[in-house]
Parts: structure tokens; sequence; C-alpha cells
């Protein structure tokens, strides 16, 4: 297919969506009022469909934070660190996130996406072996691609199945880099990172476990380190990337480690060396949250409450939603048209959530992913469930209550079923 074709291929699934109501890449928030509204085609709005789990974009010492390093050392760094230099701050965030982690190293990147193909292409060399969770965020698979080793898919969340492969290439010449992730971001189910540790473990000391954090940061662990903190496994992962796009409310990655020498790895990592380096005002808001996120818990315990009522009240409508409770709420429609009409009925009554559709999804699921803040309040998220039962009824997704019948676990369910939809273990199309 030329480019013409891909072109024209995009341009009519574009106009499809249009006709259904909204084209979502087009969608425009015209401004945002607090870090759970915004104003969306002149209404009043709800934001279900952010990554802001802490709430940190509006809180003042973040924002003071940002305008004073802007106002002193300008909007931006104009370049590269290899190229241009680093800034003061750029070496205090990564010894605050190396404390924060209680690891010897830390790297940041200009985003998250940039830290995961940045440390990615650079572990992968030739002869090297990355074996990928099949459900991985597309910024994995796009490392692998940049890497010069081989890729190897394993069943999602199957630490059996890892362990069979990597038991096949034992004796194999090269390292082994095992990738997972600590809360998969469109069914918002979680890695048995316990399970993934043994096997690494078990495997050779040429075997190494990089987990991605982006969506676990600040949400798991007794100090918000996330998933590696939660299932006491952070002596076994070798490297933990994360992104500040998420619970710390900015933009940025980072990759922390305790491998000897890994410093010099900024001089082998060319996302890393020839992208712009992160501008004064976003590292003085990721040294604020990652302040908070370290000395404050209270968010994290409101963020869990919240997503225990948006997760339960969602099943109890009768729809059907992902596997398990976390900030990352899926909703699964029956086909991409439900989900189409579903998301934008949601609009149109003042509720924004993310639609998923096929080919960006585990196993061509067609959903939508609803993201719960610290920030929401509970009378806020009563209002989403009033919404989303009202527009559900009308678009026949869920039923009335009096044809439920109420499941074994006791949940009311409609004929659609309102169950945990749990994540076929095969290989799907790397996510956006």
């Amino acid at each position: 297919m030329g480019i013409r074709d891909r072109i024209t291929a995009v341009s009519e699934i574009a106009e499809s969506l249009k006709g259904a109501g909204r084209d979502p890449s087009s969608l425009v928030i015209e401004s945002i009022t607090s870090p759970a509204e915004a104003m969306i085609e002149g209404r009043e709005t709800l934001l279900l469909g952010t990554n802001n789990y802490l709430g940190l974009t509006f809180e003042p010492s973040c924002v003071e934070a940002a305008s004073f390093a802007s106002q002193q050392q300008g909007a931006g760094t104009t370049g590269s660190r290899i190229a241009n230099g680093s800034y003061a701050g750029h070496t205090a965030l990564e010894q605050q996130i190396a404390e924060f982690y209680a690891k010897k190293s830390a790297m940041v990147f200009s985003t998250g996406y940039v830290a995961n193909i940045g440390m990615i292409s650079v572990l992968g060399g030739a002869g090297d072996t990355l074996l990928i969770d099949a459900d991985s965020h597309a910024s994995i698979y796009d490392g692998c691609r940049m890497a010069e080793a081989e890729t190897v898919r394993f069943r999602h969340n199957s630490s059996e199945d890892l362990a069979k492969r990597l038991r096949r290439m034992k004796g194999k010449d090269g390292d082994k880099v095992v990738i997972v992730e600590g809360i998969y971001s469109m069914l918002g189910d979680t890695a048995p990172l316990d399970e993934f540790a043994a096997v690494t473990r078990e495997a050779g000391d040429d075997v190494f476990l990089m987990v991605d954090e982006a969506h676990s940061l600040g949400v798991y662990g007794k100090d918000g380190r996330g998933k590696c903190q939660e299932d006491g496994v952070e002596a076994d992962c070798d490297f933990i990337v994360g992104t500040f796009s998420k619970s710390v409310g900015t933009t940025g990655g980072y990759c922390v480690s305790d491998l000897p020498g890994f410093d010099a790895l900024r001089m082998l990592s060319r996302p890393y060396m020839f992208t712009a380096s992160m501008t004064p005002g976003t590292i003085a808001t990721a040294q604020a949250a990652f302040s908070i996120i370290a000395n404050d818990q209270s968010r994290k315990e409101r963020l869990w409450r919240s997503v225990r009522h948006l997760y339960n009240g969602i099943q109890k409508l009768g729809f059907q939603t992902g596997p398990q409770a976390t900030p990352v709420v899926a909703v699964i429609l029956p086909d991409p048209l439900a989900a189409i009409a579903l998301w934008n009925r949601l609009i149109d009554e003042g509720v924004y959530t993310n639609i998923a559709i096929p080919p960006a999804t585990p196993n061509s699921l067609s959903l939508l992913r609803v993201s719960v803040s610290s920030a929401l309040e509970p009378e806020q998220i009563d209002r989403a469930l009033s919404v989303m039962s009202s527009v559900g009824l009308e678009l026949g997704i869920i039923q009335p209550p009096a044809l439920r019948v109420i499941s074994g676990g006791g949940a009311a369910v409609s004929s659609g079923t309102a169950q945990r939809v749990q994540p076929t273990k095969g290989a799907a199309a790397p996510r956006a």
C-alpha cells in the first residue's frame, strides 16, 4: 500500500467517525476549568478521559514552580542536553527521582514515549532478545522496532509462557530483556510482577526485567512508587520506566536503575541525544509533583475511593467492564459502532471519555476508557453514572433494572452481561 492509499484509508475512517457524530482526533477542549472539568462545545463537561490520576495539574505549588522557573530561565532549552548542556534542574530532578525510588541512577527524557523508545532501543543490541507482553503499549513496540535485537512476544500476563520461552533460549548468546507494564492502559489490568520477577530471577544473570510504571506511579505502593513496590519486587526490577504525563501532571519521562555504568547509556540512546530536553517549567513542575507524591498519600487514598465508586457503579448499571478496579476503567462495548455512539452521546450530555476501537485495542475490543482522578468529587461521579445510565438505556447497550438478572457473584447484569472481561491471553495489536 502506497502513501496515497494509506492516506485514503485513514481519511475514510475519519469520515466515517464524523458521520457518526464527531472525529475524536479533532475534538477541541475549549478551556480547562479544573482538574476534572472543561468546556467542550460550549458545555461544562466532566473530564473522565484524562490521566490526571492525582489531580496535580492545578496544584498551586506545581503551577507556581512552573511559572517561576519559566520566568527565570525561559520557556525552553532549544536543544538536547548532549548538544546544549544540562540545566541544573535536569540533574536535580534526576537525583530527586533516584532518591524517590531508592535507586542509584535516573535519566529523564522529554516524554514518556521517548523514555520507552530511548531505553529499549539501546538495551536491545545485536544478538540480544527483547521479550514483551503481547498487550504492550505502542511505545514499547516502537522501541523494539528501533532496536537491533530480536523481539519475541509472550501471552499477556502469562508468566508460564514467558518461562517457557526463556527456557528455549537457555544457552543462547546475548542478553534477554523482559518488558512488562504495571497497569495496562486499555483494560486497566495489572501485571503479576511477583511472578515475572521470579521467572526472570530464575532464568539467569543474562535476563533483565524492565517495568513500565506509566499508569501506576503514584497509584500503587506505600510510598507511591508503583506496582513494583506494591508487589515487593523493586530489587528485581533492573529498569523502571515512567512518565510525567499521568500522575505527575506534566510532560516528560524517566528511567531509574541500579545497573553499574547506567549513565553511560546517555551516549548510546539516540532519542535521548537528539531530542530537545525538558523545559525549565516542566522540570520545576515535576520536582514539585514528586515531592507531593513522596510526602502526601492522601491523594492516593482519595483516588482509590473514587476508583471503587466509579468501577462498581458502572458494573451495577449493567455495562461490561475491564478485569479489575484500577484508575483505568474499561467499558467494553459490543462493536465499534456502539462505542462510537456511546462516546458521542456522553459528550452531548457533558461527560468526556476516551474511545478506543480496533486496531488500537487488545484482541480487537471496542471500548470506552474511563480514567479516574482524585480530584473528582463523589457528586461528580454520581452525575457521570446517571448520564451513563440514561444514555446506555437509550442506546440499548444496557437494560432497565427490572429486566436484569442477578449473577452468582451478586452483580446486576443485563442480557449483554455486566461482568469483568478477562483479556484473552494471546497476541494483540500494539496499542496507541
